[in-house]
């Protein structure tokens, strides 16, 4: 069975129900008939029923949950309830309401708030900002995280490192330039991530340039210092650094250059120093080794919310959409 089949089969146990609030955009509404076909998850669309029946282009979402903002039951409640969160920035009950009327990202995140569903996946027609503003403002972080940030499934045809071909690679699409406290944070949620998703122990590699000191730079200071401050957090982590990235994923080097280390040459998790390596990192491994790479999934948000890359297609949106119930099954 494939990586993302078995997500799947995990995502049909678990039986969540995700909003995609984009709804009348022809991927979502193609993956959407598709999540429904397999039983992935239950679907929620917001818009108009007919509008997005004949937007499917006889495409099956017959059994998708649709709402309507005009006419939904619990609006004047989710408007209430977003007025009281956000008066003190100065929303008016009748900002509260034209909002959820107007914006479904933000009538999406009310849904998640207020448990009506349980994730919610968009990003094909929105910047990552606009996608996550909502989430930031209205489920805020998860407690005990300080950063939200973000991790691709990279998995690796006929490979055996990692967990038979399967990482996570993180922050490849959110945090620009990390802090020590904040890669270590990274590092945290990232360990947490896979655990949720694999269902295996994670084994987390910091990378750097340098190997247990074989470099000096104040770049190679700020991953020990992420290293130090997440152990010292995490005792039972299972995490290592600084490490180079041939030794942190292949077992002869990682013997070689990290004597003694639990993680080395074992890694199924790496943390990259900033956005830049992270980004190009997992590009390259997606192009030359043609590996499949899902994301970037949104991690340290108090409830599941995901964007996508505007340049999705809707096979991604439904391998997203698994990853979600994954997620929510775990909180």
């Amino acid at each position: 069975m494939s990586f993302i089949a078995g997500i799947k089969e995990r995502a049909k146990a678990a039986n969540k129900k995700i909003v995609l609030p984009e709804s009348y955009e022809a991927r979502n509404l193609a993956a959407a008939a598709k999540i429904l076909e397999e039983g992935i998850a239950q679907v929620v669309l917001i818009g108009e029923e007919a509008k997005l029946r004949e937007a499917a282009a006889g495409q099956d979402i017959s059994k998708a949950i649709v709402i309507d903002p005009a006419s939904y039951d619990k609006m004047p409640q989710l408007a209430q309830n977003l007025y009281e969160m956000r008066k003190a920035k100065g929303m008016t009950l009748e900002d509260a309401e034209k909002l959820l009327r107007e914006d479904p990202l933000y009538l999406g995140v009310m849904l998640v708030k207020e448990d009506i569903v349980d994730g919610m996946v968009a990003g094909a027609i929105n910047a990552t900002g606009d996608v996550l503003r909502p989430a930031l403002q209205i489920l805020k972080t998860t407690p005990g995280v300080s950063l939200v940030s973000s991790f691709f499934i990279m998995v690796v045809p006929n490979c055996e490192l990692g967990d038979d071909g399967v990482f996570v690679f993180s922050d490849c699409g959110l945090v620009q330039n990390p802090s020590a406290e904040e890669l270590a944070a990274i590092a945290v949620s990232s360990a947490a991530s896979f655990e949720q998703i694999m269902g295996t122990q994670a084994r987390v590699a910091m990378l750097s340039h340098s190997t247990k000191g074989s470099a000096k730079h104040p770049d190679v200071d700020k991953v020990t210092q992420a290293t130090e401050i997440a152990k010292k957090a995490n005792p039972a982590l299972m995490l290592d650094g600084e490490l180079q990235l041939d030794a942190a994923i292949v077992p002869s080097i990682g013997a070689s250059k990290a004597k003694g280390s639990d993680v080395a040459g074992r890694a199924n998790v790496v943390i990259f120093p900033d956005l830049d390596s992270g980004n190009i990192g997992y590009k390259l491994v997606e192009r030359l080794a043609k590996a499949e790479a899902f994301g970037p999934v949104t991690q340290g948000i108090a409830k599941p919310v995901n964007d996508l890359s505007r340049g999705c297609s809707a096979e991604d949106i439904v391998g997203v959409v698994a990853i979600t119930a994954l997620q929510a099954a775990a909180k």
